[in-house]
């Protein structure tokens, strides 16, 4: 069987996802697209656009597979925005709220990176392109630095 990939949308779960949504704006620039709601005020699903990417998030609830990563314990998934200033909007989420995984640094693979976990428990990589490196020379460069490194 074939088909088409057409496009890949993260879906997050949150605690409190009309504080989230309010964090992403604040954080990440996000515009509402839409929110669904339920009688007890709880968001059943709701979608922003950063950038060029849309995610989607909703409430927590007790269903499989509809749990938050502050009720798992952690994420295992980071959501990777490549932006043009990593240091501006590594800022910006902090002063929304975020907390610093670990710093900006220039990386081995060509990217100014840092990552941050929202106030929600989820994880953003916020990379910016420094040099456009080939597989090989990244591999290259991962073999020097754990040989240097040992």
């Amino acid at each position: 069987m074939t088909f088409t990939v057409t496009r890949v949308m993260p879906y997050l779960r949150v605690k409190d996802c009309a504080a989230a949504i309010d964090f992403y704006k604040q954080a990440f620039g996000a515009a509402e697209l839409y929110r669904l709601t339920i009688p007890n005020g709880r968001i059943a699903n709701a979608q922003l656009k950063i950038g060029e990417i849309e995610i989607q998030l909703a409430d927590e609830t007790n269903a499989p597979g509809a749990r938050s990563p502050q009720s798992l314990g952690g994420s295992t998934v980071a959501i990777d925005l490549l932006v043009d200033d990593a240091t501006a909007l590594f800022d910006q989420a902090l002063s929304a709220g975020a907390t610093v995984q670990y710093p900006l640094v220039d990386q081995f693979y060509g990217l100014r990176q840092g990552q941050l976990v929202d106030p929600y428990g989820h994880l953003w990589s916020i990379s910016q392109r420094l040099e456009e490196i080939t597989p090989a020379e990244m591999q290259r460069r991962l073999e020097a630095m754990l040989t240097k490194g040992n």
